[in-house]
């Protein structure tokens, strides 16, 4: 069973792809991005600003598909620049508090919309 994940209160997709799915006991969402899901624009500001956007749209995707950010078991962040490692790391230790989820950071040469950071996670159902 695979079942397409998709909410009003996240960015819609720019692609051919899914917000998220559904499949075997976890939600595999997409790379979120900052995006503001009302304007469908990338938020102004630097990568902490970038960071807590995202996470917010992360957040809408899964309890659209009845998880939430609690059960995430593994996410991957993708930084245009390492030196925003402890900015992003800051805002996203606000969301993670508590048994924080295994994590890969990776430096990348350009991100979609030019934007600062991209994350995408892996969560229990």
């Amino acid at each position: 069973m695979r079942d397409v994940i998709s909410t009003n209160q996240a960015p819609q997709a720019i692609g051919p792809y899914s917000q998220a799915i559904r499949a075997a006991g976890f939600v595999f969402t997409s790379g979120q991005v900052a995006i503001d899901p009302a304007t469908q624009q990338v938020i102004s500001g630097d990568v902490a600003a970038q960071t807590e956007r995202v996470l917010k749209n992360l957040a809408a995707i899964l309890e659209t598909s009845g998880s939430s950010l609690e059960k995430v078991v593994r996410c991957t962040v993708f930084l245009k620049n390492m030196g925003d490692f402890a900015a992003m790391n800051e805002t996203y230790g606000r969301y993670f508090k508590q048994s924080p989820p295994a994590r890969s950071t990776v430096e990348v040469a350009r991100l979609p919309k030019d934007v600062l950071v991209e994350i995408d996670a892996i969560a229990l159902a």
